[in-house]
């Protein structure tokens, strides 16, 4: 329970700093580390309580105007946004830890880099969709007559994706020895 509300501290963090870290409109997210973390370290579970814990300060940033984007979709339609911020955080750590189950049979570094790129993945996606879903109007206001699906895929999301990817990517070598550093203390207690 400690390391998970120590986590939660990280998230919040990292994700406050985030909101002034932009390409674009939208932010990167930087709270994708910890949660691949907690998910790896003690399952799917821990992975939806940290990616719920991401989703509320999201969420809150989108209320208050700190994300101007997310505020626009909260104005537009708050339940959705409510749920999109809540689902896509939640989604991201639970199928991070499922991954990291399943991939870890291999061994820790299989299983932290197949988590670590599944968290970005159904992070982005369940945004993506649900800007598909929810906010069609929105999104094609914001495109400015791009193609809607060009608009989302590169303009809305696709440096930041990359970026939320590729720092996930360089920094799992280093989410394994958090976890062995872990086990090995969980060896001495």
């Amino acid at each position: 329970m400690v390391a998970i509300a120590i986590l939660i501290a990280l998230i919040v963090i990292l994700q406050m700093i985030s909101a002034f870290v932009k390409i674009g409109a939208i932010s990167i997210t930087l709270t994708l580390i910890p949660i691949v973390v907690g998910a790896a370290m003690y399952g799917p579970s821990a992975g939806a309580i940290l990616g719920g814990a991401f989703g509320v300060i999201v969420l809150i940033n989108c209320i208050t105007g700190t994300d101007l984007g997310g505020n626009a979709l909260w104005i537009a339609n708050p339940a959705m946004t409510a749920l999109l911020c809540m689902l896509k955080g939640i989604a991201a750590g639970f199928f991070a830890g499922l991954v990291y189950a399943a991939a870890s049979k291999v061994n820790t570094y299989v299983g932290v880099f197949c988590a670590a790129i599944v968290s970005p993945v159904v992070n982005t996606g369940i945004f993506i969709a649900g800007m598909a879903l929810f906010f069609s109007d929105t999104l094609a206001e914001w495109a400015g007559g791009s193609p809607i699906v060009y608009f989302a895929l590169i303009g809305l999301t696709g440096l930041n994706f990359l970026v939320e990817f590729g720092v996930n990517i360089v920094l799992s070598p280093t989410v394994v020895r958090i976890i062995d550093a872990a086990k090995n203390a969980g060896k001495h207690s």
